[in-house]
This record gives structure tokens, sequence and C-alpha cells, in this order.
């Protein structure tokens, strides 16, 4: 954590290994340190971005060092350096048809000469509500909105940043369902919605490409960035951040809602290269170069696993291998040599690569989910976890974002989390708590109207607006202006002590700022993880809050086959759209 200013100042990247082992880290550490020496870089470049006049540059995002008011100053740029900023309005009419962003890159290549990079884009203005929010893409909004909310948190404390994220989702939402009523905007605010509209408004549909924004949402405030608790230690805090705060919309969508694949059942093209035709949803069903063809992608619940299932999660930086208990003995076989993993050391269990098919279309998978075009690919780490392995299933079951969690903020299932956000856009209520003893942890997977239970859903479309290519030049010197200095956000603050509900219904009671690590006089803040070993300690999770009645958390693992049954069939209750689910 403490040497997490510096990569921050000088453009850089910051790199972590909880445990260090160099059988199993040492891969994934020489693939990381050879693209970091390899790629192609920039040097001592300086970039500034303008913007047509009537908006500005609010805020800027990523790792740099501000020189002057709007230069920002990067000692290195590679394609994986990512940078985001906030356009808002600087007066009440904007006169032009576009807005025009520019950006402009002055560097050194490493060939010593100097060159100037420039890059222009219009983006047309409506004054109708609906085409603004039809143009809306989720997967940027949460990513934009999870660099907001990191930079809110480092200001303040977790809990004012988890109530911004949840803040922002329930006002979009409720945004999106107004229409287009006649309003006056200025800037970012706008008045409240008549009363007699209310009631219209919970009950219309929340629109096709703003569906997996609660989802997205829910992701952010239970990601280890945000995840409230002593249980999470503070370097691998920092690294969450670090790494959220420069990852690209793809990688930060991965990275908060992260893939789980079933392996046991996978079909017999799994891990074998496809044959079909290139599409649109080409990056949910193959990856990498060759095309690798991905098993199916399960809804994040701890109802969808079984005691005789094998699954793979992958959140972009680590990948977890969780085996069942009574997984068939020929994949485990297949996979560990061995036809149980009861009862041996599971630092000593090594995963096979090659050697049967099983292994070898595993390992496409896996080497497939990290490979790019560039020929600096990165080596995964697969952390194996047992089932009932207390230390590290706890870990795995924090990316389970649709169940309950036990942190203060993080008490309510993604159907809960989905009825406050369609429900407290249009009456300010307050989200929801723990729910009671007995009740269920997640929601059930849904499946698609008149399919069975457990049949995948269809894959969810991710709308959203391309901007149009425009063969301009940059515009005339008279409409660009520079940004000014960036300051800290307007006041927002007083978000109070979560779970608070939309702006609308009231300032939020204060409550004491997240720590983190445990109070002052408690035991000391836990080691860093050690995965390779049975007696991990660190990563259990905390029991509930204490004086909260209501606030519960997940129990232990269930028994072998106890996970959850079938599901319902039939569509989700309430109009709550399914998690992403892919079909071939």
């Amino acid at each position: 954590a403490s040497l997490s200013e510096l990569p921050k100042v000088t453009a850089g990247t910051l790199h972590t290994y909880p445990g260090f082992n160099h059988e199993v880290d040492g891969p994934r550490f020489e693939s990381e340190l050879s693209r970091a020496l390899t790629q192609t870089t920039a040097f001592e470049a300086v970039m500034r971005i303008r913007c047509t006049r009537g908006m500005r540059i609010n805020n800027f995002y990523g790792n740099f060092f501000v020189r002057g008011t709007d230069l920002l100053a990067l000692p290195n740029c590679t394609s994986d350096s990512v940078f985001a900023f906030d356009l808002v309005h600087d007066e009440p009419n904007v006169t032009s048809s576009v807005v025009t962003v520019q950006s402009a890159l002055l560097y050194t290549s490493s060939e010593g000469e100097r060159r100037i990079r420039v890059v222009t884009q219009a983006i047309p203005v409506s004054t109708v509500g609906s085409e603004v929010i039809q143009s809306v893409d989720s997967d940027t909004v949460a990513a934009l909105l999870a660099k907001q909310a990191l930079d809110i948190s480092m200001k303040s404390n977790l809990d004012n940043a988890r109530v911004k994220l949840q803040q922002v989702c329930a006002d979009l939402i409720r945004a999106s369902k107004e229409g287009d009523k006649p309003r006056t905007v200025s800037g970012y605010a706008a008045p409240p919605m008549q009363q007699h509209h209310q009631s219209d408004d919970e009950n219309k549909p929340i629109p096709e490409n703003l569906k997996l924004l609660p989802l997205y949402t829910l992701g952010l405030m239970k990601n280890v960035a945000f995840r409230g608790g002593t249980d999470v230690h503070p370097d691998e805090r920092v690294h969450a951040m670090h790494r959220l705060l420069n990852m690209s919309v793809t990688d930060s969508k991965h990275f908060v809602y992260p893939r789980m694949f079933s392996l046991h059942d996978m079909c017999a093209s799994a891990g074998l290269p496809s044959n079909s035709e290139p599409s649109s949803e080409d990056d949910e069903i193959v990856a990498g170069p060759d095309r690798i063809e991905l098993p199916r992608v399960l809804n994040l619940t701890i109802d969808r696993l079984t005691s005789d299932g094998i699954f793979l999660l992958d959140n972009g930086v680590d990948m977890y291998l969780w085996v069942g208990r009574s997984s068939d003995p020929a994949l485990l076989n297949s996979l560990f040599g061995t036809n149980s993993l009861e009862g041996i050391d599971m630092s000593q269990v090594k995963l096979f690569t090659s050697g049967n098919d099983f292994a070898s279309r595993l390992n496409a998978i896996v080497t497939s989910l990290r490979e790019n075009d560039t020929q600096q690919s990165l080596v995964a780490k697969v952390i194996i976890v047992r089932e009932g392995d207390h230390g590290l299933e706890s870990r795995f079951f924090w990316h389970l974002i649709e169940d309950r969690a036990s942190f203060n903020g993080g008490t309510y299932s993604y159907s809960d989390f989905m009825q406050f956000v369609e429900s407290s856009g249009s009456k300010g209520g307050m989200p929801p708590a723990g729910g009671p003893p007995g009740a269920p942890r997640g929601m059930p997977p849904p499946g698609p109207p008149g399919a069975p239970g457990g049949a995948p859903a269809q894959p969810p479309q991710y709308m959203g607006s391309q901007p149009p290519s425009i063969n301009q030049g940059p515009p005339p010197s008279n409409q660009m202006r520079g940004p000014p200095p960036p300051g800290p956000p307007p006041g927002q603050q007083q978000y109070g002590a979560p779970p608070p509900g939309p702006p609308s219904s009231g300032p939020p009671s204060s409550g004491p700022p997240m720590r983190m690590g445990p109070p002052s006089g408690g035991p000391p803040p836990p080691g860093p993880p050690s995965y390779g070993q049975q007696h991990v300690q660190y990563g259990a999770p905390p029991g509930p809050p204490q004086g909260q009645m209501g606030h519960r958390g997940p129990p232990g693992p269930p028994p072998p086959g106890q996970y959850g049954g079938p599901p319902p069939p039939g569509p989700p209750s309430g109009g709550m759209p399914p998690p992403p689910q892919f079909r071939r």
C-alpha cells in the first residue's frame, strides 16, 4: 500500500504477489515483467484534452501527474494505459450541434523521434431525454462510475463510495423511466418528477441497454476495492483499487462481474477452436486469437454450485478452480492425477495442462482467456479451491455477488437490490438490509420463459450507440478551450452511513469513516493470503455486525449436495433482468 503512490504519479503499473511461490507465481510474474519491458512504449509524454465551448473537463482519472492546470505528464505511455475524465456543462446551453472532444499526446518514440498523436471525436447533441438514454452503454458507465467512486473513497471513505454508486445507479434508472418529460436541466441537476407520475414511472420497465447496470453496480459495491469489513488486507485492497483505476471497459466488466464456467458438463467442442463465423457476441462465446470456444457461463450465486461439479471463475486477474467433494473421479484423475482431493495437502496439488483430452481443453480455455492480439500474452495463475476448505472457499464466495454478503452495505442479494433500484428511484426508499433468518441467500437462477430452470438464458444485448465516425479535422481554435485545474468534486458529501436512499429522500445521517484495518486496540491486521496452504487464517468472513439485527452473513459451506436444487422455471418476478448468461 505504501508503494502505490509511485506508479500513480509516474503513469506506471502495480502488481502484487501475496505469499509468493516460485512454482505457482513464477510463470505469471515472468510474463507480466516481460510484457512491461517489451511492449511498445511512448516516453516523456504529455497529454492535453480540450472540448467544445460550453463544456469543460471536470476531473481526470488514471495514473499521471498534473503539470500546470490541464497538462497531464506521462513519463511512459503504453497500449495498456487508460485515462478517463468527466465532461460537464460550463454554460447553460450548447449552441453547436455536436460536442467535440480532442486529445493531443506529445511523446518520444523508442527510436528517439518526437511525435504527436491527435484524436478528435464529435458527439451529437440532443434535447430529447430518451435519445440520450438510448445512447448510454452500461459497460462504459460502470467503468467510469468505478473510477469516480475510487476518487471518493480516497478523499473520504468506503461508505461514501458505495453510497455514491447506488445513488447514481438509482438516479439513472429513474431518469430512464421519466422519458421525455419537459424538464429544465442545468448541469447534472434536475427538479424532481411530479408526484402524479410516480406510480406510472415505477411500473415502466428498465430500458434494454440499462438492464445490466444494477448488476454491475452491485458487483462494484461488493468488489474487493469497495468491500467493507476488516477481512480485506490493505495491500490487497490498494492493489484492487489500482487495477480498477487503470482497467479498460472490457477488463472492468469482467473484474466487477467475473465469469464462472461449468467444466464438468461442458460440451465436446469447448476448449477447441470454433468453426462458427465471427459475430458481435464473440467476446462471450470464444476467446483468444485462435477463437477457442468457451463453456457455458453461470450467474454468480451459490445455488449454481453442486458437489459433483467443477467450476472455473475468472475475474481477469485471478482464476479459481472450485472442485466439489463428489466430483467425477475420472475428471479428477485427468486434472490432478488422483481420484479424490480429500485428505491431500493442497499446496502439493498440481494442475495438469496436457496428457489427456480434458486437461488439454481446460488448458486451452485458461490460456485463451489471457491471450490477446499482442505477442506479450500473460500467464494465468489458477487457484485450486477444494469444497470445504474454509480459508480459500470464503475468498471464492466473495465473487458470488448475487448472494448476500456479511459487511455493512452489502447485505442484500441481486433481487433485493433490483427492488431497491426500481422502487427508490421514484419513492426515495431505503436499500434493503439483510433478510430474516431462513431467507434465501440469493435469487433463484432465472431461465428464459418456458425453459427448464437449469437452462441458460439468452445472451444479453449490450446496447449503446457508437459515436459517429467523422472525417473532419480538428475544430477551429475559437471553439476549443482547456479545462480548469482539477479540484475536489462538488459538495456532495454527507452521504452518511450506508445504506441511505437517493438524494431526494433527504440527507442521511453521518457515520464513522470506513477504515482499512481493525479498530485500534483490536487484533493486528491479517497478513497476506497464502493460497497454497490449508491453514489459511486470512480471508474468513467476519461475523454479523454488532447491534444490527437482520444483517445476515453468508453461512458456511453447506453439506455435500446441498447447494440448492434446480431453480423454478420461468422468468424472474418483478421484471428483474437475468444476469449475463450465454448459450450457444
